[in-house]
């Protein structure tokens, strides 16, 4: 068995680059140096009597999220791109959540609800239970790689800066739920750790009314990365979607 030599070098057998339709302007990418994110894909947040749903938000959405995620991801393992889950929650005794003395405590709906309804107790977003599980429709398959997170930020308190830095990958290919609040958080955080973050605009699915969508659309595309489709991004690695 041949030894792994220490030290870095770009591998020779990697794809070419790709151009990436997107806005403001069209994004070079190195499929090896690029990673698909998806962000919190749980009944949570995505299923009815998750926590979204029981907290009232609309997530009508979230099934065509799914659909466009799973074609999106397919295409991103075929073409070599690690594919990188991000899941949002706390232990169950909710001590990660952080207590009275942390404002996440005082902001998370999802707290909040509970605390509302003494009869949810328990239920949203502890580790172990259904709600904080991944939907079953896109559950991570061999070498993927699952990065717990108790913030909206998959970077806060992770170790995901380092995953992808030990892995040579610059361009973060975001997709998930919320649109404008783990994904848009994880996006500003990897803008300001120097990646090149792109959001798949359609892949996504947003809590809250519309224009909070198309606010998260604009921060993206004016200040934090790029916008993109599933379609886009599929058609740039070679690869259509099936219907």
């Amino acid at each position: 068995m041949s030894q792994a030599r220490a030290g870095h070098a770009p591998e020779t057998t990697t794809r070419p680059a790709v151009t990436l339709p997107a806005r403001p302007e069209p994004l070079r990418l190195q499929p090896s140096e690029t990673a698909l994110i998806i962000v919190d894909m749980q009944n949570a947040y995505a299923s009815g009597g998750g926590y979204l749903d029981l907290a009232g938000f609309d997530i009508s959405g979230a099934a065509g999220a799914i659909a466009a995620i799973a074609k999106a991801a397919a295409v991103a393992r075929a073409a070599g791109m690690p594919v990188f889950y991000f899941q949002n929650g706390w232990d169950a005794g909710y001590a990660e959540a952080g207590g009275p003395g942390s404002p996440n405590w005082h902001k998370s709906n999802a707290l909040k609800t509970m605390r509302k309804r003494p009869e949810l107790e328990g239920r949203f977003l502890a580790k172990g239970g259904w709600d904080y599980a991944l939907v079953d429709a896109l559950a991570p398959q061999p070498g993927d790689f699952v990065v717990p997170k108790t913030r909206y930020s998959g970077f806060f308190n992770t170790n995901m800066d380092s995953m992808l830095r030990a892995r040579g990958i610059r361009n973060l290919v975001f997709t998930g739920i919320a649109t404008n609040v783990c994904v848009e958080s994880s996006l500003r955080d990897a803008f300001h750790l120097e990646y090149f973050p792109v959001m798949l605009e359609d892949a996504t699915h947003h809590a809250g009314p519309d224009y909070i969508r198309k606010a998260t659309v604009y921060n993206v595309e004016t200040f934090f990365g790029w916008v993109s489709t599933v379609a886009d991004f599929c058609g740039a690695l070679g690869q259509q979607p099936s219907a």
